[in-house]
């Protein structure tokens, strides 16, 4: 650790807010860090398997583990903010720490895991309770001698049919429960029958797109999912390079990097699928691929969207390569003169739906401009320095026009995910268009000011994860809990149409969805409390199947025990879902106030219930939640909830992601990851010679106390990647990581790093590679000189230890959490205090 007398000045950044009153000197080697346990977790569970039976700390989601499925599902696929349940609301509240489960169906396993198990149910389907239609799981009981089996959530016992069923053995375990996986796995995938498939949605009387066919009705038969790819042709996207950039990535992602159509490169385009293509500006334009000379079918009457003809629109991209590659080299020749400024997003989003109706798939949109014709149309840019921080501040997160809801609620109906990539020179509102993205389960994907050099190889890398990844289309989930215990709430990205469950046109291995839990009544300690979370989904091969997650916790008495397997991951996940699902109704400075109180309001509730003797003016906190501060804090200064001036389309773009990143994304983009370059050891992050892993470099502090002049560093948030030189940087680092032995002579436009033959130079694009494989992805790369290039402003801001972005450095936002827990203690309230103007009941 770097002693303080050698650190730089902190680098230009936004301003901060300071601490009022006396705050005596604190060393920051001196305050808890956030690092310190990260690290020491990763190192743990390097050379060991976690056990997944309740009872064991879980591993960190940041840190790469091997787990082994017992029964219990893996942290992976679920985690809880306490792996200890309270056994009543009362002790519950008193803890203060907010039960929750964060529920991350298709994570992506380690190739050394067994991959998760896919069962035949048969005509029957999977066994499932007659009272709650929980599934059956490792937790159930049998009884009547294998007649009945006796379920882990409600009590109910069930009658077993007689191809399921088997004699029990002298401890009650079925004779055939080593060969049933289901009885033995904590995440399982049933294939399921047509009793399961998805219903086509009912004919409305006014229908705002029609198929060429009678509109389908009753169940959806599984096929093979299907892509629909809408590119914006309009006058901005063909100057800006978005049009080519698109057109450009489709072919990479359909055909690899390789030209020559006699090579197999890497495929990344399922096999069994097939795509189609249409182009809109103000008007949209559906291209028949079925013969080696395509046609465009044009189509203006936006308001009533329908599909000219089905024949020959959808093609195999392998039997028609060649068409493809010739109709995408082709549409920015095309409409590169095109002089037409409006789009209609929303109507060619329709024309898909047209495509897709009674299949589902995925809908993949290149958009440049604020659509400004058709359903929907947007106009004009609200008055954001004026909004914010007002009553009227929510307005900037909530579509200005209720057609993009409606939108988004047919395309979950078709079972249709809808993914953004968008590329805008000025206000696009993301605020109205993303929620079509938000509620379909899809992504969003923003490159401002598009440039081809600088932006490409990120959009290839994007659009490749979108179409490798594990994932389902028309799915449905719902999470069931055992008695005394209900889920009151779901966060993220979905549509929820009824209290139970939620629906999504799409659901991938980068999505999580949190849940908050509630008690319905005392639990039992001697027993287990039990979560279900099952997904009901389309494969991408075309095949009816649920996801099944089942895990059992620990039940507690004692608030000493709830806290020591409190998980901190799992709880600022939460927390942010929280904040960021409150941003359309209330002000972003009101939420901030309320995140601080829920850490003081955790603190405060282990210091009455674990440290009481201890004076009231020291600040005590439980080791499982020493870096609760940090966190949120750094949550303070995320783009959503910054205080200083943001602009509502980037808030908006953020807030979509952080309300579905999966658990360790959003730990690292909450609290990036930083590494000290000029440090590394001379075999850190190289194979090794007879292993073939590499070891990653320890993260640091992300603070400038922990900087050094002649320091090189790499941080990371999962949606940047930021270089900072430091002016007295040794020439030979320089040499040997850019190529450049000057430190006025390195580009600071420089977008990848070079491939040169050095040891430093193999190191650090190794711990580069390793971050991609972690996310699946690449991110758009920076390099910030000290006090010369612009990108220093967004790397200072990045040090969430430091003061900047409008809140407080980490140091005074401990005493600012310290001051309210010593006024509860004093004058013996809770955090909160008296029931304010925002909190009261009215």
């Amino acid at each position: 650790m770097y002693s303080q007398s050698n650190h730089i000045p902190q680098p230009p950044h936004s301003a901060g807010l300071g601490v009022s009153g006396l705050r005596p000197h604190i060393n920051a080697n001196q305050v808890p860090s956030p690092i310190e346990a990260i690290e020491h977790d990763r190192h743990q569970w390097t050379h060991k398997a976690y056990m997944t039976l309740p009872g064991v700390h879980a591993p960190f989601s940041t840190s790469d583990f091997i787990a082994i499925d017992q029964g219990n599902a893996s942290p992976k696929f679920v985690r809880v903010s306490t792996w200890n349940m309270p056994s009543t609301s009362k002790l519950a509240s008193e803890c203060a720490i907010p039960l929750a489960a964060v529920f991350h169906p298709f994570a992506q396993l380690d190739p050394a895991e067994e991959p998760v198990p896919l069962i035949e149910a048969g005509e029957g389907g999977p066994p499932r309770c007659e009272k709650c239609r929980g599934y059956i799981n490792p937790w159930c009981q049998w009884v009547a001698g294998g007649n009945r089996w006796k379920c882990n959530l409600c009590g109910f016992e069930t009658q077993v049919s007689a191809e399921y069923f088997s004699n029990l053995d002298a401890n009650l375990m079925r004779l055939d429960h080593t060969t049933r996986l289901e009885l033995n796995k904590g995440t399982v995938d049933f294939v399921v029958s047509e009793e399961y498939w998805a219903q086509n949605p009912p004919m409305k009387i006014s229908m705002p797109y029609y198929p060429v066919e009678p509109p389908p009705s009753g169940p959806k038969k599984p096929v093979p999912m299907n892509y629909v790819f809408a590119i914006d042709v309009s006058h901005e996207a063909a100057t800006s390079g978005f049009l080519k950039g698109a057109c450009e990535a489709i072919r990479r992602g359909l055909f690899g990097d390789s030209d020559s159509p006699d090579t197999s490169p890497e495929p990344s385009f399922p096999p069994d699928s097939q795509i189609a293509i249409i182009t809109f500006d103000k008007s949209v334009h559906f291209h028949l691929l079925s013969s080696e000379f395509t046609s465009m079918l044009l189509v203006s009457d936006l308001d009533e969207m329908f599909t000219p003809t089905r024949a020959g629109l959808f093609v195999n991209p392998i039997q028609s390569r060649s068409t493809l590659e010739a109709l995408l080299k082709s549409l920015p020749e095309r409409f590169q003169d095109n002089l037409i400024q409006e789009t209609a997003l929303s109507s060619a989003i329709r024309g898909c739906l047209s495509l897709l109706m009674g299949q589902g798939g995925q809908v993949v949109v290149f958009q440049s401009t604020m659509p400004t014709v058709g359903p929907g149309a947007l106009h004009g840019q609200p008055p954001e320095s004026d909004l914010f921080d007002t009553d009227k501040e929510k307005k900037l997160y909530q579509p200005r026009d209720i057609t993009w809801q409606t939108i988004g609620e047919e395309c979950v109906e078709e079972g249709v995910g809808v993914h953004m990539f968008l590329a805008p020179n000025k206000f696009m509102d993301i605020g109205s268009i993303g929620v079509v993205a938000s509620i379909t389960g899809g992504d969003i994907y923003y490159q401002p000011r598009f440039e081809m050099e600088r932006d490409n190889a990120t959009l290839h890398s994007q659009l490749q994860r979108v179409l490798r990844r594990t994932q389902g289309y028309n799915c449905a989930m719902r999470v069931r809990c055992s008695n005394g215990l209900r889920v009151s709430a779901y966060l993220g990205n979905f549509l929820q149409r009824s209290p139970t469950d939620v629906e999504f046109g799409v659901l991938d291995a980068d999505k999580a969805i949190s849940v908050t839990l509630e008690h319905t009544g005392a639990l039992d300690p001697r027993s287990y409390a039990h979560l279900q979370c099952a997904v009901l989904y389309t494969s991408v091969s075309g095949q009816r199947r649920v996801r099944v997650i089942n895990l059992a916790l620990h039940i507690v008495e004692l608030a000493g025990n709830v806290y020591q397997y409190a998980d901190l991951d799992t709880t600022v996940g939460h927390m942010v879902r929280q904040a960021i699902a409150s941003m359309d109704r209330m002000k972003t400075s009101t939420i901030r106030d309320e995140l601080t109180e829920k850490c003081a309001s955790i603190l405060l509730g282990y210091r009455n219930k674990c440290a009481t003797t201890t004076r009231a003016s020291q600040l005590i906190i439980p080791e499982a939640f020493k870096s609760l501060p940090a966190f949120t804090l750094a949550v303070l200064k995320t783009k959503p909830m910054k205080a200083r001036a943001v602009s509502a389309d980037v808030r908006n773009y953020h807030a979509h992601r952080m309300l579905s990143l999966n658990l360790r994304s959003l730990m690292y983009h909450v609290y990036p990851c930083m590494v000290a370059l000029h440090d590394l050891s001379d075999d850190t992050a190289l194979p090794d010679p007879n292993t073939g892993k590499i070891e990653i470099p320890s993260s640091m502090r992300a603070s400038h106390l922990f900087m050094e002049g002649h320091g090189v560093y790499l941080i990371d948030n999962e949606d940047l990647l930021i270089f900072w030189v430091g002016g007295g940087v040794s020439p030979q680092i320089l040499n040997d990581l850019f190529g450049a032995d000057d430190f006025m002579k390195l580009d600071p436009h420089m977008h990848q790093l070079p491939r040169l033959e050095t040891r430093l130079s193999n190191q650090v694009r190794n711990i580069v590679a390793h971050r991609e494989a972690q996310r699946g992805r690449s991110i758009r790369m920076l390099i910030a000189r000290q006090n010369m290039d612009a990108a220093e402003i967004e790397f200072s801001d990045l040090l969430v230890e430091d003061q900047n972005n409008g809140a407080h450095s980490y140091m005074d936002y401990l005493t600012v959490v310290h001051r309210q827990i010593t006024h509860a203690l004093n004058v013996g309230n809770s955090i909160s205090g008296t029931p304010s103007l925002r909190s009261a009941p009215w």
